[in-house]
């Protein structure tokens, strides 16, 4: 197995669920944490190494160490592992995955721009998701005609926060999640709702499907819901905790206990809540990219530009919405020919605006 974002959360959980199993690591890819990369080198003796940046090959403790996306690409046609975890965060993770899948690889699939942005063109047959949304979706399908799906949202740090006071919020507020700690970039998409924009798109590949929907769900128990032709529903109940999909993606069958049960009695009441546009803005894009799925590199590449800007505290947090918005309508009649489409309005996206 090769993990790609061995260091973050993702990577650190696939590491437990490889310990508890038994499953051979041959490579690892780390980011900036080199004392937790260290560590694991020393629990799972990978034959190769792979670093963010060029800097920190000194202070790894191993004899094979590659960095950046280069050195991912060459691990990946160096190893005979068939089984890749991607764990990278944002537009890095795409072209792993396009490699992984040309050698023959099987990709277990936390890093959602791939489908976000090129799930035209992967095969979806070689992937199996980690997000614990779409792990949910997968987990109660069972052979019947459905008539839609509907995945939850947490509502992010603001679905509390009077609307008024939204245009002022501080990047430590919004980095404040209600249910989790993540990432800071996912944090601030969970806030904006991108990053349920991104999940729609990525059921929309995984299961060839445009009925899918969001709904918010405060406590975060329940991760998807599949509504079936006769009338009745079924919905995925489990903690949050990415073990359990992990745990699927890594195993052909799973017969222990990965995680706890849920105790019904202590959480009580579950409330849903609707996706409300005046205070998720973004919610407005739903069916325009559902619509035309090629929106999502355009999506991906100016979110990722606007989020950075409010973390240097360049813009306001409703800026991010109303930027994104803006350059979606621009590109509204965007479509993809090819995957070198993809990168060239990636990257004429970002060129426009991350200096603006």
């Amino acid at each position: 197995m090769i993990v790609l974002g061995s260091t973050g959360s993702i990577g650190v959980n696939t590491l437990f669920i490889a310990k508890k199993f038994n499953i051979k690591v041959e490579a690892l890819v780390g980011g900036e944490n080199i004392d937790l990369l260290n560590s694991q080198i020393k629990n799972f003796s990978p034959k190769y190494v792979c670093v963010k940046n060029k800097e920190d090959i000194k202070k790894v403790d191993h004899k094979k160490v590659f960095w950046g996306e280069e050195g991912i690409l060459e691990i990946l046609n160096r190893s005979n592992s068939s089984l890749v975890v991607n764990a990278l965060v944002g537009f890095l993770g795409l072209v792993p995955t396009l490699q992984a899948i040309k050698l023959g690889k099987k990709v277990a699939l936390a890093n959602k721009e791939s489908l976000v942005i090129a799930g035209k063109f992967l095969d979806i047959s070689k992937i199996t998701p980690i997000d614990s949304e779409h792990f949910g979706l997968w987990y109660i399908l069972n052979d019947k005609k459905i008539s839609s799906m509907i995945i939850t949202a947490s509502g992010g740090s603001f679905r509390d926060t009077p609307l008024e006071r939204l245009k002022d919020v501080s990047v430590k507020e919004a980095l404040n999640h209600p249910n989790w700690s993540m990432g800071k970039k996912i944090t601030i998409d969970s806030a904006t709702m991108a990053n349920k924009l991104f999940e729609l798109l990525e059921a929309r590949w995984l299961f060839d499907t445009t009925k899918i929907d969001a709904i918010i769900e405060t406590k975060s128990v329940i991760h998807a819901i599949v509504n079936f032709v006769d009338g009745s529903s079924l919905a995925h109940i489990a903690d949050v905790d990415m073990k359990l999909p992990i745990a699927y993606a890594l195993l052909k069958r799973v017969e222990e206990e990965i995680l706890k049960p849920i105790d019904l009695l202590e959480v009580g009441s579950i409330e849903f809540r609707k996706i409300d546009p005046k205070r998720y803005p973004l919610w407005n894009l739903k069916d325009m990219i559902l619509k035309n799925p090629d929106l999502g590199v355009v999506l991906n590449a100016i979110n990722e530009v606007a989020v950075e800007k409010f973390l240097k505290e360049k813009i306001k947090f409703l800026d991010i919405s109303k930027i994104v918005l803006e350059v979606i309508q621009k590109y509204k009649n965007f479509y993809a020919r090819d995957l070198e489409d993809l990168f060239k309005i990636d990257k004429e996206i970002r060129a426009a605006y991350a200096s603006s």
